[in-house]
Parts: structure tokens; C-alpha cells; sequence
């Protein structure tokens, strides 16, 4: 049987726990080489051991995605090798602090912004050309349902979320008519270790998991996904518009 992502190459960030994890085990049993990026060196290999007890493959990247020289790096060893991108997946982010925002350092704000925001908008630029290479680029960001409720004492996440989708939308946009369809991704609350450290109080166990979430990023990877520009909310099991304020 021929799997959905046979010879498609899969950039993932923050692949070495939680969602994106999940994410990259599940596009390597799909058929998809895995181009894992996390800071761990030994997460990393712990994953790559999964993925090949899979039958699948992957390239391990220690790196830290706020370093942007890093990212470009990146962007051109995989131009040498593969000479194209099919599937990004901007899954690395931070929780940042929960202060009231008059309480909030700027540095904490700043490395929030540097995760949640800018790393992404380097992935963009950097990948984006190898993404036109392939005949169905399919880029996927993990939001975050603060980005609209805007919750008190979140301010840095809900904004850099806020700012996240944005981007994207923007970037899908500019993109309707190339080969690339960028959406974002809502999970909702998951049973991952930034949430525990948000939530200290909540039980896991009454969490979905982060292999049940990737479930359902796998089908915007595929090439036969045509939506662009949209959220799709995992609660909700649905594709969403965005609309302006009424």
C-alpha cells in the first residue's frame, strides 16, 4: 500500500516532545521524512529511535529556533539536499510568563516574541521558496484559542499568538496562487508539559493527548488539502474563517 506522504520531506519544530512529537511520528508512518528540529540533542534521538521502530526516517537538527542564522542554514542544507520542502510545521512555542502586564519584564516579552513570532516569520522566509518547490506545499502553525479570548494575566502568549495568525494569514495570502496552502492549527488544552506548567492545578487525565491532536494535523499536510488561510479548531472538529470585528 502506498502511504500519503511517501517522498515528502517534513520540517517540524519543537519536534522532541508534546504536539510536535506527536506530529512527527505521525507524518513518519504516513511515509514522510522527518526534518526534526528541537534544542535537545538526546530528545531527539529518543525520537528518531521511534520513528525508525516505524519503518520511517529522519534528520535530527539541534537548534534553537530564535537563532535566525540558524534557521537560514538550515533553509539552504535542505535546498542541497532534498531541493525542495513539502510540509512545515511551526509546532515550537513558549508559555511565556502569567503576570499582570505592568508586572512584566520586557526581556520575558521579548524571548515570548522571539519563539512565538519572529522564529516563525524566519521558518517563513527561509522556507518558503522550498515550499513553492514541491507540488503541494502544505505549511501547518500551532495557535492558541488566547489569541482571541485574550485572557487576563497571559498577555505576552495570547499577543504573540495573536501576532502568529496574523502572519500566517497573511503569508497565505500572498500565497493563494503557489502550490503552498499555510493554515493554522487550534488544539485546545493538551496533555502537554507547557500546559502543566501553566495549569499546575488541572488534572491531565482529563486532557486529550498530544498523539490525539496530531491525528488531525496530518490531514492538512496532505497534498489533497486545499484550504488556505483558515483555523482549524480541534474542539470544534472543524475548519474555521476568520471574520472582522462587528
Amino acid at each position: 500500500m502506498t502511504l500519503p506522504l511517501a517522498s515528502r520531506i517534513a520540517l517540524v519544530t519543537g519536534a522532541s516532545r508534546g504536539i510536535g512529537r506527536a506530529t512527527a511520528l505521525a507524518l513518519a508512518q504516513a511515509g514522510a521524512h522527518i526534518v526534526a528540529v528541537a534544542r535537545t540533542q538526546g530528545a531527539l534521538e529518543e525520537l528518531d529511535d521511534a520513528i525508525r521502530a516505524l519503518g520511517g526516517s529522519a534528520t535530527l537538527v539541534p537548534l534553537n529556533v530564535t537563532d535566525s542564522d540558524g534557521i537560514a542554514r538550515l533553509g539552504a542544507a535542505l535546498n542541497e539536499r532534498h531541493g525542495k520542502l513539502d510540509i512545515l510545521i511551526g509546532n515550537a512555542g513558549v508559555a511565556g510568563p502569567s503576570s499582570p502586564l505592568g508586572h512584566i519584564e520586557l526581556k520575558p516579552w521579548a524571548d515570548t516574541m522571539a519563539v512565538n513570532v519572529t522564529a516563525n516569520f524566519q521558518l517563513i522566509r527561509c522556507m518558503e521558496p522550498l515550499l513553492r518547490l514541491s507540488d503541494a506545499g502544505r505549511a501547518v502553525f500551532i495557535t492558541s484559542g488566547s489569541a482571541s479570548k485574550a485572557p487576563a494575566y497571559r498577555g505576552p502568549y495570547a499577543a504573540s499568538k495573536a501576532a502568529l495568525e496574523a502572519l500566517v494569514r497573511v503569508w497565505a495570502a500572498e500565497t493563494a496562487t503557489t502550490p503552498i496552502r499555510a493554515n493554522l492549527f487550534n488544539p485546545g488544552p493538551v496533555r502537554t508539559r507547557m500546559r502543566a506548567t501553566v495549569m499546575p492545578g488541572e488534572d491531565p487525565a482529563t486532557l486529550d493527548t498530544p498523539e490525539q491532536i496530531a491525528e488531525l494535523i496530518l490531514p492538512l499536510c496532505l497534498p489533497s488539502w486545499t484550504e488556505t488561510g483558515k483555523l482549524y479548531d480541534y474542539k470544534a472538529r472543524r475548519v474555521m474563517d476568520f471574520h472582522p470585528p462587528s
